[in-house]
């Protein structure tokens, strides 16, 4: 194919498609002003790709941007009957999204079924999959297509998208991009030339100067004015944007043809999907004879597919066509079209008709809006939120009672929400609210305005707007849903006050107890108020009946589970654990692979406390993995925070500094004290463990500075003994003794091991000579202090310290070694470094080890490939769980083989994947 003036571009681009024949993938967003030639640099590839590639393409348009997962089906179309080849939860999702079958899936699921299926054919011949128009892409298939896009790196898999714009945001951010910018003179000229090659000089010269670069300016304009009178034409000596220039001239052609051929290119502007039956059947009801619809395709402006349909050779003449229409006219060919539509998408595609037909004049429908309602609740229903949103404000603007518009807004923002639109869910709310009351609104869409604040907004406000709708709603249920997440935000906001205003009003709200789990209740008290009234009767219980409460939780009641933190600090991670691996368990087994995640996400911090780093690591990376497909902050920042724990502990002072400045600029102004608190944990922990006390303490009290945006009572709690310890090495004791009175005052309300065991630590320290020991004895001695192993590896440390300080070198060598071991099978390379430090005091002589070999570390990803396939999943089942292809999953299960010295699947049953195996990245 001759295309001028793109050498570099095709070069580009060919060397894209032989590294997918050496089988590398790679992604590409080429970009430009309409008319540039991005189409014809998809042909190029297409046609340079069909003798060795298996080519899949798809190409948005204005109708079917509204139309749940358009492109996706068009993309698949050829390759449909290996979708009953995927694993079972797979096949039904994407038959679910495609429209053939009942079934609901996560929108994740669905990208993993197309990674799946695209990675099974490029097993047998590299893939090349083009997106032309991905502006107009309807947005679940835009979803999709970008899941796929940024998991491609190990398949011989190639996918172009085109676009007007540079993908700065939205779905193709971060992607590679290439823009197609203007032609030089020399090839306008030869173009030009090509184009007319009877043109004047005059004429090539002068359309050259006006298309100012463009291809489809060139094309347009020379052949438009070759014929007329240079010196007249309105485009003379002109070098205007190209929009405007190429609108006039594609105006001018259409006005010089009859009324009937301009009707039929309306027709063909306002569905170009549309087999040619369909368009002649729509003709005849407008009276269309044969000789219009060839006056029409004779044009130029339209192109005939080799499928039979009719399209515009490009979307800017179609949309000229349909904007200069009047509208009587369109609103003809939209009833047209709707009445005479048969087949696959048909249902689906009337509505859109008939309502585009009733906004054309301006006009009510209430049978139209009806009919778009039912179409946006089967979108939902596919996980196409977004297009049913889209469809529900339309509905609304149709609909003649205030009342139907509230309830089509209120569920419209509802999916605007799920789908992660949340400014657009946020003005159909105030639309909402603008024909109904707040408290209707509240109602129809769930206490929705609070969640998004949540999520998205100050969490002070996010607990009033909360509360407030709380007491709005009228289904118990949701009632209690709303008041446990009031609760949340005022825990995260480290606002006591509210927190306790907030319980007391979800009591007065639910006196009546007649809703599920509502003899749980009562016991929500001892998790959401920070002290204990003081009475007999309202003193917090115990962690035993707190364990108890979890075993009772699962599904859609997590809400009523404390936060891990919380859970953390109440000594209860076990119990939540085992309430969250049930629930990960059920999870496994269906397709909510969102769902699947954040539970895995809430283990995070519980793994920690528990000495699971390795697990911890690898779930906060999946967590992350997901949380950037889906924009959720919140669970990107609870798995940003355990990887800063982590760091802090195993000396990666780069990643705590990277987390707490992106928790800094991000949640500090929203409020989210329980964020902020973990950012200066991980600080101060970070200094302090690699001797900057100081430092440490300078940024541990501000955990309990009253106003501080990092104070938070919970995670002053957690870092009590290490703030109390860096006040004493920097010698301010007085610091040292408040944290122990803030530990002794949680040890006896909750009376956690953990708690208990690091009040006699700070004691220790704090004591005389005479007492300090016993105070060490008893820390480690306390009924499962040990099951924390950092903590009773940290409490034998600095015992061990003592010891050898006390002149007692062999009792001291015990103490060091044993925390020495828990350091060195955690990764804890400070307190290690210190540890063996403090042996070499002893006059210990030590075999140093050396680093573990580059080949026995496994990455994150590795490890949860590994554990899987020991496990006995099959590769399709791995990556199905972590969004992976399954190529990529036997690209890591090769670089795992070696690692671990084993040869075959079978071999890894007998591994131990404890946190003795190292991880990196």
């Amino acid at each position: 194919m001759d295309l001028y003036g793109r050498r570099q571009e095709q070069a580009a681009l060919d060397r894209m498609l032989d590294g997918a024949r050496q089988g590398d993938g790679a992604t590409l967003v080429v970009w430009g002003d309409p008319g540039i030639g991005k189409t014809a640099l998809l042909e190029y590839v297409a046609e340079s790709a069909a003798a060795d590639f298996t080519v899949l393409r798809c190409g948005g348009t204005r109708l079917e941007s509204g139309l749940t997962f358009a492109a996706l089906h068009e993309l698949l179309w050829p390759v449909t009957e290996r979708i009953s080849t995927l694993p079972e939860p797979q096949a039904n999702a994407l038959n679910g999204a495609l429209g053939t079958s009942n079934d609901m899936a996560d929108r994740f699921l669905i990208g993993v079924a197309v990674l799946t299926l695209v990675g099974e054919l490029a097993r047998e011949r590299p893939v090349l999959i083009v997106a032309d128009d991905a502006q107009w892409l309807d947005e679940p298939s835009a979803q999709c297509l970008a899941f796929v896009a940024r998991r491609l790196r190990n398949e011989p898999v190639v996918m172009l998208l085109t676009g007007h714009d540079d993908p700065v945001d939205g779905p193709w951010e971060k992607l590679a991009a290439l823009e197609v910018g203007e032609l030089g003179d020399e090839d306008a000229r030869l173009l030009a030339r090509a184009v007319a090659p009877q043109a004047d000089e005059s004429v090539i010269r002068r359309t050259i100067r006006a298309a100012a670069g463009n291809p489809l300016a060139l094309q347009e304009l020379t052949t438009s004015v070759a014929a007329d009178d240079i010196s007249a034409h309105p485009l003379a000596d002109e070098r205007i944007a190209v929009g405007p220039r190429l609108r006039r001239a594609f105006r001018a052609r259409i006005e010089r043809m009859s009324p009937p051929a301009r009707t039929a290119l309306l027709l063909a502007a306002a569905d170009d999907r549309s087999a040619r039956s369909t368009m002649y059947q729509a003709g005849l009801v407008l009276g269309l004879d044969a000789a219009a619809w060839d006056e029409a395709l004779h044009s130029g402006l339209l192109t005939k597919r080799s499928d039979g349909r009719i399209r515009f050779r490009h979307q800017l003449m179609e949309a000229v066509v349909y904007e200069e229409a009047p509208p009587a006219n369109r609103q003809a060919v939209h009833h047209a079209l709707a009445s005479v539509l048969t087949g696959e998408n048909a249902d689906e595609l009337r509505p859109w008709h008939l309502a585009a037909a009733s906004e054309a004049v301006g006009r009510l429908d209430d049978e139209v809006a009806r009919l778009l309602e039912e179409s946006a609740h089967r979108s939902w229903a596919r996980g196409a939120c977004a297009t049913a949103a889209r469809a529900l404000r339309r509905a609304a603007k149709l609909s003649s009672s205030m009342d139907d518009a509230a309830r089509r807004l209120a569920h419209g923002a509802r999916a605007a929400w799920e789908a992660g639109h949340v400014d657009v869910a946020r003005r159909m709310l105030e639309q909402a609210e603008g024909v109904s009351s707040p408290s209707t609104v509240a109602d129809l869409s769930e206490g929705l305005r609070g969640l998004i604040e949540f999520a998205h907004g100050n969490l002070e406000t996010a607990c009033r707007q909360l509360t407030r709708d709380m007491e709005r709603v009228a289904e118990p249920g949701q009632a209690f849903t709303l008041g446990s997440m009031a609760l949340r935000a005022a825990w995260a906001a480290g606002h006591d006050a509210l927190q306790r205003e907030a319980l007391q009003r979800l009591e007065l709200r639910l006196p009546q107890g007649n809703f599920p789990n509502a003899d749980l209740l009562p016991l929500l008290r001892q998790w959401w108020t920070e002290e204990p009234d003081g009475g007999a009767d309202d003193r917090a219980p115990t962690a035993a009946p707190g364990a108890h409460l979890l075993t009772r939780l699962s599904g859609s009641s997590w809400l009523l589970m404390p936060p891990a933190p919380l859970a953390v600090a109440w000594g209860i991670e076990s119990a939540l654990q085992e309430a969250l691996c049930r629930e990960i368990d059920m999870l496994r087994h269906t397709d909510q692979v969102t769902a699947l995640t954040q539970a895995l996400a809430q283990t995070v911090a519980l793994d920690i406390a528990q000495g699971s780093w390795a697990s911890a690591a690898a779930n906060a990376l999946e967590g992350l993995q997901v949380a950037e497909g889906t924009g959720d902050d919140h669970l990107a920042a609870q798995c940003s925070a355990g990887l800063g724990w982590l760091a802090a502990a195993q000396g990666d002072e780069r990643t705590v500094a990277d987390v707490a400045a992106r928790f800094s600029e991000v949640w500090v102004p929203r409020g989210v004290r329980v964020f902020s608190g973990c950012a200066e944990w991980n600080l101060g922990m970070s200094a302090l463990f690699t001797g900057r006390a100081e430092e440490a303490l300078d940024r541990l009290v501000r955990l309990s500075e009253q106003g501080h945006h990092a104070a938070h009572p919970t995670v002053a709690v957690l870092a009590a003994s290490d703030t109390a310890e860096a006040a004493l090495q920097a010698g301010q004791r007085a610091t040292a003794e408040a944290q122990a009175r803030l530990l002794r005052r949680w040890a006896e309300r909750t009376e956690a091991a953990w708690a208990v065991s690091a009040l006699h630590l700070v004691w220790a320290l704090l004591a005389s000579r005479a007492d300090a020991e016993k105070q060490f004895r008893l820390a480690l001695d306390v009924p499962g202090a040990a099951s924390r192993p950092f903590n009773h590896a940290r409490t034998r440390l600095l015992y061990g310290e003592w010891l050898r300080r006390a002149g007692r070198r062999i009792d001291a060598r015990t103490q060091l070694a044993e925390a020495a071991e828990i350091f060195r099978r955690l990764g804890a390379a400070p307190l290690l470094a210190r540890a063996r430090a403090e042996q070499e005091l002893t006059g210990q002589h030590l075999r140093r080890d050396s680093a573990p070999a580059r080949d026995t570390i496994l990455t994150a990803q590795e490890l949860r490939v590994a554990r899987l396939a020991a496990q006995g999943l099959t590769n399709r089942e791995i990556g199905a769980q972590l969004l992976i292809s399954p190529r990529t999953v036997g690209h890591h299960l090769a670089n795992v083989f070696p690692k671990l010295g084993i040869v075959s699947r079978a071999d890894l049953a007998r591994i131990d994947f404890g946190d003795g195996l190292h991880l990196i990245g």
